[in-house]
Order: structure tokens, then sequence, then C-alpha cells
């Protein structure tokens, strides 16, 4: 996927009807950035804001400190913000993963850069698993 000049990307459908049209992108961790529906979003933040200060600020700094929320427009693209972009060395090649309950932006080749090193990880784990 491209991202334009302005740092416009257009976010999958089948996503969109996952986590909303409406919904907050914060910087990740890899270098990626992290995308969660509103509600998500909060349910995490009410789970940081429980914990003691020793334990939260790091989260607080870094997962809630970054958050923007944003919104597609009619035809599913979003802009995403200027300090999020450099955040996650965003450039023009993107990759949108869905993960879990969140989806993730990436930087195309640190995507592939990953990737390529968490084959070994991953062959580790599965295998931990008995697939």
């Amino acid at each position: 996927m491209t991202m334009d000049a302005k740092g416009r990307i257009t976010f999958p459908a089948k996503l969109r009807d996952v986590i909303g049209s409406r919904f907050i992108i914060t910087k990740g961790i890899d270098g990626c950035l992290f995308v969660y529906s509103c509600e998500t979003f909060e349910a995490k933040a009410e789970k940081i804001r429980a914990l003691p200060m020793a334990k939260a600020r790091t989260l607080q700094r870094t997962f809630m400190a970054w958050a923007c929320e944003v919104e597609t427009d009619k035809q599913g693209k979003l802009l995403i913000p200027k300090e999020l972009r450099e955040a996650a060395g965003l450039d023009k090649d993107v990759v949108i993963a869905g993960v879990s309950e969140r989806c993730e932006i990436w930087d195309k080749t640190r995507w592939e850069e990953y990737n390529a090193s968490a084959e070994a990880e991953l062959a580790e784990t599965l295998e931990g698993l008995d697939f």
C-alpha cells in the first residue's frame, strides 16, 4: 500500500468493518504503530490508569501520550499524524496487518526485516505449542 505525500493511506474496508471508521493510532513496539477501536483503546487505557505509577509511567508516556484519534473519509482514507509517521519511519510504502484486537501500520521495509528475523522465533514457538 502506498502512502501519499500528505501522509494519507487507504485503510482496508475489511479492517474498518472490524474496528470501525473512527479509531486510535498510537506508537507501538518494534517500530510500528498500533491501531485500536476507540472502545478497545479505552479499555486498555483504563487498565494502565489502574496500575501503580512506578509501573504505568512508561506506558502512559508512550502508549497514551502518542495516541491520536483519527477517522477515515468516505473513500476510506485517513491521515496519519506527522509525529506518528516519523516515529514509525513511514515513508511511502506501508503495510497494515491485522493482529488480534488491533491493527499495526509498518513501513514496508521494516515489516519485511522484522518478518525475516522473526522466523526462527516463530518456528521455536510453534514447535513448543506442538503445531
